[in-house]
């Protein structure tokens, strides 16, 4: 999986953000369980999909507030 930008996270409409957010934590569940079994040959992916669910979750906190505002 390809890291998204910022900008690409920014477009996408709540519910994508929450199928995405749910892809990623579905991608580091397995990236545990194989670092579980056998070696993971990217080690630094963790930290990108653990990273990227960040983003998502800033994001969706930002809408959140935006959206009580309005």
């Amino acid at each position: 999986m390809a890291s998204e930008s910022l900008k690409e996270y920014l477009k996408m409409a709540p519910d994508q953000l929450k199928e995405k957010e749910q892809e990623l934590r579905t991608e580091l569940f397995k990236l545990r369980t194989t670092g579980a079994t056998e070696k993971v040959k990217d080690s630094s992916k963790f930290q990108k999909v653990k990273k990227d669910i960040a983003r998502i979750k800033t994001i969706q906190r930002q809408q959140e507030l935006k959206n009580a505002k309005a």
